[in-house]
């Protein structure tokens, strides 16, 4: 009986021991962190230092996105003496007095009343002379060029917590190494809440934000917004964008789109605006599109230049009729004329040559059905059909870039690949990271994979040149210069059918072609001038390729 009655204490007494040892882990672990910051916001005043958030440059050091001094406006609410506080400061920061009241609750010891307030609003707070009120920096966004580059920017905002936040582009894409880290002041007070002369006071540095270089050149990017605005007007188009890249690093030499909008003002503008439909908007490409086909079906053998189809009219496949754009035929077409009138017809008949199974290879290597990993926010990419899922039509159709859908910077990626002799390259906007010390990291080049051969890529060129010199954009092109690029003129899909009056018109290419300096693509969305690329988007391309030849101080027959 007395064994029991031992285990029996025993077991009471282990119990209530794990109890307590439970709590004490309770209290001590899982509340630990949050009962010490109860108790320093008794004994303690604890004001924020904001860190500097990194600024953006262009690749000759000019800030795109810089910092302009601000204030963080804050009352310490024990302290407050004159009952008038809350009409005096609402005045100067033009809020209603209700407001300023609401925020001032007698159990506070610190809150805050405005953030990004200027300093001559500081300069009239100081004037007052008022007991309980309080500023610290806190500088804000200030974007020196407005709505230039707004889309390869994106902005800040507010967080859910109240904190300064990168959304969209490279704000978005780079936040946490460009926000930096917070300090704070922390300072022993009394039960009144006002500062002991020889109380406690320790402080934790602020981390000042990383910067960023870009590889966009400021001069390009002028042209090409200025460039950009003039072809919407004269074509008359809906929305526009231009971007050119470095084919033999993938480095982004500028990107603008229209219609765009004022960083510093993005509260005042559609949410719409925000996305950056180079990375985000899928579109079909049209003809650009069969130098992706062309690349794959002579990497692969299954055609040469000078093999000849025989052109006799459309193309019946099932249900479906495939004509030329034009509706001409011109009987033996090689494939170098193939692609210099554009055909149609005879670009079904290269990808039958090469056969579906191929053709997804090669569109996998080009990148297509995958994000291309640029350091921009809110990149998408459409579905690249499964292999096993391609009909007779879907690969005819492909062949002229209809029922097929890309992005601008995957299109680019494809011809930049290309231009360089079959290298898949990353592209990225930022080139270097520095940090508050001055230390730099180089992002360096990287290339992906070898999609075709640099033989490949060398026949392709001088194809492409052809279709720009023989083409029915070579009433535009620049004389003297080569060229590499191809027109396309895409219907927009609505509702299942296809529009034949709202197209989508598009130029990329390369120059000068042998040794080529940028990569660019042109689109224009629903141009009213006329629908076909090659009397809107080819003209606007070849007018900022002339730019970009003055300003490289590149020569005729280079």
């Amino acid at each position: 009986m007395s064994v029991l009655r031992g285990r029996l204490l025993f077991a009471i007494f282990f119990t209530f021991f794990a109890l307590i040892t439970a709590r004490l882990f309770f209290w001590q672990v899982v509340l630990g962190d949050r009962l010490k910051s109860e108790a320093e916001k008794q004994y303690f005043e604890i004001l924020p230092i904001p860190a500097a958030r990194g600024e953006i440059l262009t690749s000759d050091g000019f800030p795109l996105v810089s910092n302009e001094t601000a204030y963080l406006v804050f009352a310490e609410v024990k302290k407050i003496t004159d009952p008038q506080f809350p009409q005096k400061i609402a005045k100067i920061l033009e809020v209603p007095p209700a407001s300023v009241s609401a925020k001032i609750l007698p159990d506070l010891y610190w809150v805050a009343l405005a953030h990004k307030v200027p300093q001559e609003k500081i300069d009239k707070i100081s004037r007052l002379d008022l007991s309980g009120i309080g500023w610290s920096r806190e500088d804000h966004r200030f974007y020196p060029e407005a709505s230039s580059g707004a889309h390869l920017l994106g902005f800040v905002g507010g967080s859910s917590t109240g904190e300064d936040k990168g959304y969209f582009g490279l704000e978005g894409f780079y936040d946490r190494e460009l926000r930096g880290r917070a300090g704070s002041l922390k300072q022993e007070k009394d039960v009144r809440g006002a500062p002991i002369l020889l109380g406690g006071r320790s402080e934790e540095m602020a981390k000042d934000g990383r910067s960023l270089i870009l590889h966009l050149d400021r001069s390009i990017q002028f042209i090409v917004e200025k460039k950009l605005a003039e072809g919407i007007k004269k074509y008359g188009a809906k929305q526009g964008s231009v971007v050119i890249m470095d084919p033999n690093t993938g480095g982004i030499l500028a990107m603008a789109s229209f219609p765009s909008y004022d960083p510093a003002k993005f509260s005042e503008v559609s949410f719409e605006l925000f996305k950056n439909p180079v990375v985000a908007d899928s579109y079909e490409p049209g003809s650009t599109f069969k130098v992706a086909i062309l690349a794959a079906a002579l990497d692969a053998g299954v055609v040469k230049p000078s093999d000849i189809y025989q052109d006799e009219g459309p193309v019946k496949i099932g249900e479906y009729l495939i004509k030329t754009w034009n509706e001409k035929y011109h009987g033996q077409e090689s494939v170098k004329e193939i692609l210099e009138r554009s055909c149609n017809v005879g670009m079904v008949w290269v990808s039958k040559k090469l056969g579906s199974q191929k053709l997804v290879e090669y569109l996998q290597k080009f990148g297509l059905g995958e994000r291309t990993g640029i350091d921009l926010e809110e990149e998408e990419t459409p579905n690249l059909r499964p292999r096993d899922e391609w009909k007779e039509i879907d690969l005819a159709t492909a062949s002229f870039g209809q029922g097929i859908a890309v992005t601008s910077i995957q299109m680019l990626r494809v011809v930049a690949a290309i231009a360089n002799g079959g290298k898949l390259l990353k592209p990225h906007v930022v080139a270097q990271v520095k940090d508050s010390e001055g230390k730099t990291i180089e992002i360096k080049p990287e290339v992906l994979r070898q999609v075709i051969r640099p033989e490949t890529a060398v026949v392709l060129t001088e194809l492409m040149v052809s279709a720009v010199e023989n083409g029915e954009a070579r009433w535009a092109r620049p004389a003297g210069f080569r060229i590499a690029g191809k027109t396309g003129t895409a219907q927009i899909p609505v509702a299942g059918h296809y529009e034949e009056d709202r197209t989508i018109a598009s130029f990329v290419g390369f120059a000068p072609a042998d040794k080529p300096k940028f990569v660019m693509l042109v689109r224009l969305t629903e141009p009213t001038s006329s629908p076909w690329g090659s009397e809107t988007a080819a003209p606007l391309f070849f007018d900022i390729a002339k730019e970009l030849f003055t300003y490289y101080g590149i020569s005729p027959s280079e």
